[in-house]
């Protein structure tokens, strides 16, 4: 009767009496969050309360011909209800304000309570806007080992966002990428639970701000962040997006919620995304052991828990452990699901089983109570959304540009570089050729606006600025970057052999807007990477390799840069060039940054932040690996020459986690050790000694690994438990302090606790997994 009670009494008000009148406790920011959440919670009929579970699009609002938002379009939007999750539109910045301003108008005066919605938009590497800034893709923000600079763009990307209205970003990504296979890989850090955690902890922070800070609220300037995709959704079986993740609770633990569990303790994330797949046969979406059991009640997130869109009806129609959507509402309530997205499927069907009696009123009031508190947390009852004059003026300012280009600079890994073709001397040539599929193709990587060539600087135009008039730039596109036709080849290598040198630019290409069931249709270009664009191969597709062979056979120099989000599978390509420059997708300044690093403006630091496997059957390859894993024979074979681990082939990668190559060269010396005693809060400081010793001025990221010698269950060969990027003018000498926490140092015993184990520990400082430079050892 109480709901009935309130609905009729709702009648009989104004609606602005009800929502602005005097003394509402909900309203005065003066009082505690708690006491706001409460007396609003208290006001709400159990339809008003599953309102905000739920999430719509601003996509279907429309302008009139002075350029506002209609008001048909508002009510047929909302119909005077309110919701908890607006989704941001993926269109122009300014047209997004306009959307957000009217909607949040909308809702604080047109619904009864008055409750702002949440915006969310996508933020992976810059606010997927028009006229945003577009930074590099993730795997190459994971590539600069540079935390401070990832928490600079994030600071960038969320004062874009917020002018839009934007009040949550769906980002970062905390998984854990080891299978290149994978489409996603490039919306990915790395394959380093250690390298994911410091780099989406740093994101996090650039969005949110410090923890001090926004566990009591989100200061102005700041966005709210979303970890995803909640967990191991990176490990698919085959490699295949959404498909079983085959793993144990140990490597779970170790791996993949390590860095999650960071993210809610280290950086207070706001809301966490789980993923669209299974663990063990549960649909995480209906999983409460990891909802609940582990991030709730083990690790104390207070924040909400957002569905990936689509996800809680992939119980029914994919995962086939629901009968119909009210049962995929109940599953996902009850295992701790907050809000479903982008629409409700499962959670219309909220208020039928709280009035059948199955679920209960209480259920849907802890979730709400999430939401709402989080929202007054944001400020959004107190700062209405306003669109100011001089705001298209903050967006994309020269300062956000020239960070793209020194994060993608950062970004870039040089892989290969015989005989120092690199850096090239625009002194020496009179002209240079730039062929390739990429070479004249804006590439952002998935979840961007547009792959549009007037949003970003492409290799060739970026070459062409760089060289001026000093050094002739001669062009041919060579191939597609998936069509079979090999018409354009002959052509590219008559403008090879009338070069000096030859740029050829090589890759992949991903799907704007990626997403469950986004993207163009009927694009020519068929995307190789990105949200479901997994592959079975790794090497370059389409006919570029006969392209490549091609340019070879000329016999001039060759640079191949690469343009892709994965790792690929190059051993023969690589054979056949004199450099290889790992871009990724580098953002709207990647040509720039590109020309820069090949003609020596800048000493290239990027690492890599993936293994690259010699072929697709080396897959999983990476640096964590345990003892046993690569092999007990230690007869690696070859064509000629079978032998065992494995019969043609050695298990070891292409370019090894931590690899990437300088013009200049560091030397190590000097190790010492100290506090091996680890009391309560300590760590363990391990100091070493970097010096310059090249002709260059460079940085170099220090790499330390740790190895537990013996231990009640396995443990890596080499972990790694510390880095520093530091930057070395030419002669000069800098020591470097890394330090181990005593969490780094504890594993997941047989009774699946985590404790530290007393015993011997090596230490390994050096400039990749694989060349390490030097050795030290202590006990606990």
């Amino acid at each position: 009767m109480k709901n009935v009670f309130r609905v009729c009494l709702c009648c009989c008000l104004s609606m602005n009496t009800w929502a602005n009148g005097p003394d509402i406790p909900y309203k005065n920011p003066k009082i505690a969050i708690e006491q706001r959440v409460e007396d609003l919670l208290g006001r709400m009929t159990l339809e008003e309360k599953v309102e905000q579970l739920n999430m719509k699009s601003l996509e279907s609002l429309e302008f009139d011909e002075k350029g506002k938002v209609t008001e048909a379009s508002l009510e047929k939007l909302f119909g005077g209800r309110g919701i908890g999750c607006l989704e941001s539109p993926f269109i122009e910045h300014e047209k997004i304000a306009t959307y957000s301003e009217a909607a949040d108008r909308y809702l604080r005066e047109h619904t009864r309570l008055g409750i702002p919605a949440i915006q969310i938009a996508e933020c992976l590497h810059g606010h997927m806007a028009l006229g945003a800034t577009i930074f590099p893709q993730s795997i190459g923000l994971g590539s600069t080992w540079n935390p401070g600079l990832i928490k600079e763009m994030a600071g960038v990307i969320a004062q874009e966002a917020l002018l839009a209205g934007v009040d949550q970003a769906l980002s970062p990504l905390f998984d854990i990428a080891r299978d290149p296979r994978y489409g996603r890989v490039e919306e990915c850090y790395g394959e380093d639970p250690f390298l994911v955690k410091e780099m989406g902890v740093a994101f996090v922070k650039g969005l949110q701000g410090e923890p001090e800070q926004s566990a009591e609220g989100i200061a102005p300037g700041k966005l709210a962040a979303m970890g995803k995709h909640f967990v191991a959704y990176s490990k698919p079986e085959s490699g295949i997006n959404i498909a079983p993740a085959l793993v144990g609770e140990r490597e779970l633990r170790e791996d993949h919620l390590y860095p999650f569990e960071a993210a809610v303790k280290e950086a207070n994330i706001y809301s966490i995304m789980p993923g669209y797949h299974e663990i063990d046969g549960v649909p995480i979406h209906a999983n409460k052991w990891l909802l609940k059991d582990i991030l709730r009640d083990e690790w104390g997130f207070n924040g909400y828990i957002f569905s990936d869109y689509e996800a809680i009806g992939m119980m029914d129609y994919l995962h086939h452990t629901a009968d119909g959507p009210k049962e995929t509402g109940y599953q996902a309530i009850t295992a701790g699901v907050d809000v479903e997205a982008p629409g409700a499927y499962g959670y219309k069907h909220l208020i039928e089983l709280v009035q059948e009696g199955r679920l209960s009123e209480s259920v849907i009031d802890e979730s709400v109570r999430r939401v709402l508190t989080v929202k007054f947390k944001m400020g959004l009852f107190d700062r209405p959304f306003k669109v100011k004059k001089g705001d298209r003026q903050r967006i994309h300012t020269p300062e956000s540009v020239d960070l793209a280009r020194r994060v993608a600079e950062e970004s870039i890994v040089l892989l290969q570089n015989n005989n120092h073709v690199l850096p090239l001397d625009k002194s020496k040539l009179k002209s240079v050729a730039v062929i390739g599929p990429n070479a004249d193709k804006i590439q952002f990587g998935d979840y961007s606006p547009t792959k549009n060539n007037d949003y970003g600087v492409t290799v060739l135009q970026g070459l062409k600025d760089y060289l001026k008039e000093e050094v002739e730039v001669n062009y041919a596109l060579g191939c597609g970057i998936t069509s079979l036709f090999t018409d354009s080849i002959a052509a590219a290598v008559d403008v090879a052999k009338n070069s000096d040198a030859v740029i050829l630019v090589l890759g992949g290409t991903s799907q704007t807007l990626s997403g469950i069931g986004w993207g163009d249709p009927n694009s020519k270009e068929l995307a190789t990477c990105g949200e479901g664009y997994d592959r079975n191969e790794l090497d370059f597709p389409g006919v570029q390799p006969q392209l490549l062979d091609a340019i070879a056979v000329t016999g001039k120099p060759i640079v191949l840069v690469m343009i892709n989000g994965r790792p690929l599978t190059i051993g023969d390509e690589a054979d056949k060039v004199d450099a290889v420059v790992e871009a990724w997708y580098p953002g709207e300044k990647g040509g720039e940054a590109v020309a820069r690093v090949l003609f020596g403006e800048v000493n290239p630091s990027g690492r890599l932040s993936m293994t690259f496997p010699p072929t697709t059957g080396h897959i999983p390859l990476y640096a964590a690996q345990k003892p046993s894993a690569r092999g007990y024979y230690k007869r690696p074979g070859t064509p000629e020459k079978p032998g065992r681990d494995y019969v043609f082939s050695q298990p070891k990668p292409l370019y090894c986690f931590g690899y990437g190559l300088s013009y200049t060269t560091f030397e190590y010396k000097n190790v010492s050790i100290d506090n091996t005693s680890l009391k309560e809060g300590s760590t363990i400081n391990v100091s070493c000694e970097v010096s310059n010793v090249g002709n260059y001025d460079g940085a170099e990221v220090v790499q330390l690994y740790v190895r537990d010698v013996v231990s009640s269950v396995t443990t890596p060969v080499k972990a790694l438990k510390a880095f520093k990027k530091i930057y070395l003018k030419r002669g000069e000498t800098q020591k470097v302090s890394l330090q181990i926490a005593k969490d780094d140092l504890m594993i997941w015993n047989k009774q699946m606790k985590r404790v530290l184990e007393p015993g011997d520990f090596e230490i390994y400082i050096g400039s990749s997994v694989e060349d390490i430079r030097l050795r030290g050892c202590f006990t606990l």
